[in-house]
């Protein structure tokens, strides 16, 4: 794969917070990549954070949360080649105690990898939904990377894959 490195490492922070409690939101984040050039955005690390499912009484609440690199329907998980983080926090309430659990993807990836994953869209996706809270819940991302340069077979290659996803 053929690539020239263009910026140094950027990092991206934004957040998506549910319109109404209990529904499904994607939020489009531009990248502002160039196509005329097959300007791709290299991801190096993600981190993801969500807000504390409510502790509601004989209740299991929790939130999802997704960052992806095209559009979905749901939040999905890292099974999904277009999902490249994702993070599930549960609080059920037992005999009048909290129980949490947290699912998480790799936020940060070993040193030994050059990349996570390459979007070659012009966009990437927050997708969140909470289950059984009241309030509307918001979910945290910061994405770090560099833009680079892929040569015309590759960048070809790279938006066919993305938008086949």
């Amino acid at each position: 794969m053929a690539l020239k490195k263009d910026s140094s490492i950027i990092m991206i922070s934004t957040s998506a917070t549910e319109a109404v409690a209990g529904t499904f939101l994607s939020k489009k984040v531009d990248l502002q990549l160039n196509p005329l050039d097959n300007e791709v955005f290299v991801v190096t690390a993600v981190d993801l954070n969500v807000e504390r499912p409510e502790l509601i009484a004989a209740t299991t609440t929790n939130v999802k949360f997704s960052l992806s690199s095209t559009e979905r329907t749901s939040v999905g998980s890292i099974a999904a080649s277009n999902v490249i983080a994702h993070k599930q926090v549960t609080i059920s309430e037992v005999a009048g105690a909290a129980v949490i659990y947290e699912h998480t993807s790799m936020d940060t990836p070993p040193a030994e990898l050059d990349y996570v994953f390459i979007i070659a869209t012009n966009d990437f996706y927050l997708n969140i939904q909470g289950t059984n809270n009241v309030g509307t819940m918001t979910g945290d991302a910061r994405l770090y990377g560099y833009r680079a340069r892929a040569d015309a077979a590759t960048y070809s290659a790279l938006v066919q894959s993305e938008i086949l996803s």
